[in-house]
């Protein structure tokens, strides 16, 4: 959410944010939210006019009452209770007000870097760089699922029939990789000095509202049905919402998180769930690294922050590259982000296997969360978030790069001690 600041003084530098991002039904709101807050700094001055002018009479009525003057006393009681009712209405319009004004600022998308390359969607996205060498080796590799399922490791019939679409049991070799990734990835960012967290997988909306935009909690979120609760659909949403409503002291920062948890999703949109995959499903495990630091080592943290997926990578031997996220296909809170994509060798491209995304200060003024400075003012901190790993994604990305001719599948030296001293399943 933007600082309504920066409205009231560079309205134009907002509306040509909102063009960059192709959201030009936006463009309304900005004066929508110029003209309430006008009306709501008149109702605040009338409020604090009336205030003083009541406490001045309420003082005079005593002296009026000693001297007799009881109708000129009566008088000013009426006056007094009619300023009463007045400043009660104001305020109720007052209240009314700032709620539009917040409905209207939330949807107004925060300001993007302007290094970010202007762009209507993802098609537009730009590779930055390339990291190892792609390989297709001169054997086919098959379909993820028929590789698992050659392996005895994965059952989507069963999961049909318990859950539907988008769930599986993984199971045997497959599933015991599954959890090595994942304990790989959870000392992998403690040993760069993460402090690991297992945090709650369900939370109230007004960390939803705080932490993600309207369109991304729609087409994301499950909701629980007769309580304030949804089920997350990634660790961040809990990690930047245990600070809603703090203070921190600016020595604390910057605080590195990493957290694995369980993420629930809808996966509402044109992609669709897949009936025989794991790339896009609505149940799956990830490890989340999470910063919130001070607004001037944001850009900093956040070329840390993807260097450590990449890095991790790597380190099992996945070629991957970084892809700079258009202006059009970053979500409304993001000052910037980059995704993270490992190669196919099946499909002879690159995909998604996680994103890093710099909010800025959009969370924290969200969520209420401030720091006390070294001059003890207090400000909003930056909050940064990326994916280390999501193991169905990265099962795919795993599966097919360390695919060998006799079917096996290599374990890289990193794994081995999560998967039983093991060097390959087969």
């Amino acid at each position: 959410m933007l600082d309504i600041k920066l409205l009231r003084t560079e309205p134009e530098t907002v509306k040509e944010n909102i063009r960059k991002k192709f959201q030009d039904e936006k463009l309304p709101l900005v004066d929508e939210v110029l003209e309430l807050d006008e009306k709501c700094r008149k109702a605040k001055t009338r409020v604090d006019y009336l205030r003083s002018q009541r406490n001045t009479i309420s003082k005079q009525i005593g002296g009026l009452m000693k001297q007799g003057r009881r109708d000129e006393a009566e008088a000013a009681k009426a006056q007094v209770n009619a300023m009463a009712g007045e400043m009660e209405e104001l305020d109720r319009s007052i209240d009314e007000l700032n709620e539009q004004i917040r409905t209207r600022m939330l949807v107004i998308p925060n300001i993007i870097d302007p290094s970010v390359p202007i762009g209507r969607d993802d098609s537009e996205n730009v590779e930055i760089e390339r990291f190892g060498e792609p390989v297709v080796p001169d054997f086919e590799i098959p379909y993820h699922v028929d590789i698992m399922e050659r392996l005895n490791g994965i059952d989507l019939d069963s999961a049909r029939r318990t859950s539907g679409n988008g769930f599986y049991y993984l199971k045997g070799d497959i599933a015991r990789l599954h959890s090595a990734v994942l304990s790989y990835a959870r000392d992998f960012m403690i040993d760069r000095g993460f402090t690991y967290y297992v945090p709650p997988f369900m939370i109230r909306s007004s960390v939803v509202t705080g932490v993600m935009s309207f369109a991304e909690m729609e087409n994301m979120m499950y909701k629980i049905e007769g309580e304030d609760l949804y089920l997350i659909g990634t660790s961040e949403h809990s990690m930047i919402g245990k600070f809603i409503d703090t203070i921190l002291d600016e020595s604390e920062l910057p605080q590195t998180l990493t957290s694995y948890s369980p993420c629930f999703r809808k996966e509402v949109g044109a992609h669709g769930i897949e009936e025989r995959g794991v790339y896009r499903i609505h149940q799956f495990e990830k490890q989340e690294m999470v910063v919130v630091c001070k607004p001037e080592e944001s850009k900093a943290w956040y070329n840390r922050l993807w260097q450590n997926s990449v890095d991790f990578f790597r380190s099992l031997d996945i070629p991957v590259r970084t892809l700079e996220c258009c202006s059009g296909d970053l979500a409304d809170l993001k000052v910037k982000s980059c995704d993270v994509e490992a190669w196919s060798p099946r499909q002879k491209k690159y995909f998604e296997v996680g994103s890093c995304s710099n909010l800025g200060d959009a969370q924290a003024r969200r969520l209420g969360i401030r720091v006390r400075g070294a001059n003890k003012q207090n400000y909003f901190p930056h909050t940064l978030n990326n994916t280390v790993v999501a193991p169905p994604r990265m099962l795919i990305a795993f599966l097919e790069n360390n695919l060998q001719a006799d079917g096996s599948i290599r374990i890289p030296e990193p794994l081995r001690m999560y998967m039983g001293g093991r060097e390959k399943i087969g």
